[in-house]
């Protein structure tokens, strides 16, 4: 590729050909701040925030760096007056239209909006106008909508295209403005999959998670309920992140230690569901081999996955596993078997879950996932909740001991632990249907690297010797998701395919932490890896690497399930889906019309 010379600030620097300014400044070592881009996602060079001063044989003009290409000898400044001013007039105006309550945000000290009126010294907004008030969307579990702080950057309108949804676009025009669901429509009425990943992108508090700390709260003060928490095995690789910890740390005994000190009555692992998941996932795909019938099989773990086959590709909802997920299997297993052991009433108990994904709190709502009366789950916190929840409580996270999870539904193998990363899934499943088509043979730990990593879609074949040869794939990202399914449709072969929504699997989940500059795709990327390595690196520590020899999980099947498969067990752990549509149209209330208001002068940015 040619190298091209450029000069910035004043320093002489080589750009490839092709390179944005802001590309080549970052390179250099020089922060051009932006609003609207998203690495190889979202360049439209509408903010007007990264705007720089450009001189071009003998005259000077401003450009939006994200989307203006190096030259041979070109000079750029990114700080001066004229660039600063210019910059720092854009945002004003973006102030003038925000709904300001930054000390109430939940983005509050983590929102770049804010970040950049502070590193601008916008100190009062000069400039009055008027605005347009929303009404906020929060009729769905699991998102909510304020259009009040959106500033029109369309990061989440491009990020929900690249998922391959594309619920959000930008309606009217002007001050009517919205990035929204077609015809300004609630969430809950469009055929949004619930991933989150929109939320990921925002800069503002304008898409946020559907926040559950308050009713969780309400039932540990209930001295008449029995609160259990459940944790998803990512969880303890990511929520150091929230308290400054690097990437990638393992804070499994804090994250316990701080669960019991928020006054949890049982802090158990959503890992242990997980190996009761790959049992009954791997019979499963046993059973459809030998019969031929369904196949291949797709995991059903995912919950924003599941979404995305209801309201997309219906077609394949027989090819998904009627295993419910971890989370359901847990939560049902507590109000069932848990509650029999301990003589506890099921109706008296709640089940919190601590997952890394808002879908999990629209799974949790189901309909389909009721048993005897009651939800398998009633609560769902997302790491970002829960790093709150902890602050909020006044504990002092880095400093707390390691503690070691309740028993029995605290027992985990590796296998369960690597669930949270792409590829975790099937690698614990196949190490258990090797063992269950090959018994009495010395079984080896499995493990597959061809299926890890950040590429969007791996496959490869494996060998279960008795079993026979499989041809797996492993998916992350619903985009990906649907190059397979079209990929199946043309007659393509797998027996076993594991989809994930979100990018890299639950490490890279709608409900992680929120991490500095979102614009760097590149540091996304190399975010969820270290997380991913930090699983894969908690099942190398462990004795117990399979699924299949978790000394609970047997018990559970010895007292109370019977055998993988079982009529108890189906009537349990497994369920059904439904076919939601593109317009889903579900009946919520009408959206009242938006009111303009005045805001003058003078009030502080």
């Amino acid at each position: 590729m040619k190298k091209l010379k450029l000069w910035i600030n004043n320093h002489l620097v080589e750009a490839e050909k092709g390179t944005t300014i802001l590309q080549a400044a970052r390179r250099a070592g020089y922060d051009i701040p932006t609003l609207c881009y998203l690495e190889g996602i979202n360049a439209p060079g509408s903010c007007r925030v990264c705007l720089v001063e450009v001189e071009r044989k003998g005259s000077k003009s401003l450009l939006a760096s994200c989307v203006s290409p190096v030259d041979e000898g070109l000079k750029v400044y990114t700080e001066s007056p004229r660039a600063r001013h210019a910059r720092k007039r854009v945002v004003e105006l973006l102030l003038t239209e925000h709904k300001q309550e930054c000390t109430s945000c939940v983005r509050n000290l983590n929102c770049e909006l804010q970040n950049l009126a502070d590193r601008l010294r916008l100190r009062k907004i000069n400039l009055g106008g008027e605005r347009i008030e929303h009404l906020v969307d929060d009729k769905n579990p699991f998102i909510v909508r304020d259009y009040n702080k959106c500033i029109k950057c369309r990061r989440c309108e491009a990020v929900c295209r690249e998922q391959g949804v594309s619920v959000l676009a930008a309606q009217n025009r002007s001050l009517k403005t919205v990035i929204g669901p077609a015809f300004k429509k609630s969430l809950a009425e469009a055929a949004c999959i619930a991933c989150g990943q929109c939320v990921m992108a925002c800069p503002t508090g304008a898409l946020t998670e559907k926040e559950n700390i308050e009713e969780v709260l309400q039932a540990l003060d209930n001295p008449e309920e029995f609160v259990i928490v459940q944790t998803a095995p990512s969880i303890q690789v990511t929520l150091g992140e929230a308290f400054g910890m690097p990437v990638g740390t393992v804070v499994t005994g804090k994250l316990v230690a701080a669960l019991r000190r928020l006054g949890f009555d049982r802090v158990f692992s959503t890992d242990f569901a997980a190996d009761l998941t790959v049992l009954e996932e791997s019979h499963e795909l046993l059973e459809r081999l030998k019969k031929k019938d369904r196949l291949p099989l797709i995991s059903s773990c995912s919950p924003g996955w599941v979404n995305f086959c209801e309201h997309y590709y219906p077609e394949f909802l027989d090819n998904l596993s009627t295993c419910k997920s971890p989370q359901e299997m847990f939560g049902v297993l507590a109000k069932t078997y848990f509650a029999e052991k301990e003589g506890l009433d099921p109706a008296k108990i709640v089940v919190v879950g601590v997952m890394p994904c808002t879908a999990k709190k629209f799974e949790a709502a189901r309909k389909e996932l009721v048993t005897r009366g009651q939800q398998d789950v009633d609560y769902v916190l997302t790491t970002r909740e829960m790093a709150r929840m902890i602050r909020q409580a006044g504990i002092d996270f880095e400093k707390l001991p390691d503690e070691e999870f309740d028993q029995p539904l605290g027992i985990a193998s590796g296998a369960g632990n690597i669930f949270g990363g792409s590829g975790g899934l099937t690698e614990a499943a196949i190490r258990t249907a090797f063992a269950l088509t090959n018994p009495g043979e010395a079984e080896p730990v499995i493990q597959f690297k061809e299926l890890r990593g950040t590429k969007g879609i791996k496959e490869a074949s494996i060998d279960l010797k008795k079993g026979g040869k499989l041809k797996v794939a492993v998916v992350h990202g619903t985009r990906n998701a649907r190059r397979m399914l079209e990929r199946l449709k043309t007659g393509e072969h797998f027996d076993f395919i594991e989809i994930m929504a979100c990018p890299g699997g639950c490490v890279g989940g709608g409900g992680q932490p929120i991490f500095g500059q979102h614009d760097h795709r590149e540091l996304a990327v190399e975010h969820r890896r270290k997380r991913a390595e930090a699983l894969f690196k908690i099942d190398l520590g462990k004795k117990l690497r399979k699924a299949h020899e978790n000394p609970a999980v047997k018990k559970v099947y010895q007292d109370f399930l019977g055998h993988p498969l079982s009529k108890k067990a189906k009537a349990l752990l497994h369920t059904t889906y439904t076919a939601r549509g593109k317009t889903p149209g579900l009946n919520v209330p009408k959206v009242k019309p938006e009111r303009k208001v005045r805001r003058p002068a003078g009030l502080p940015g």
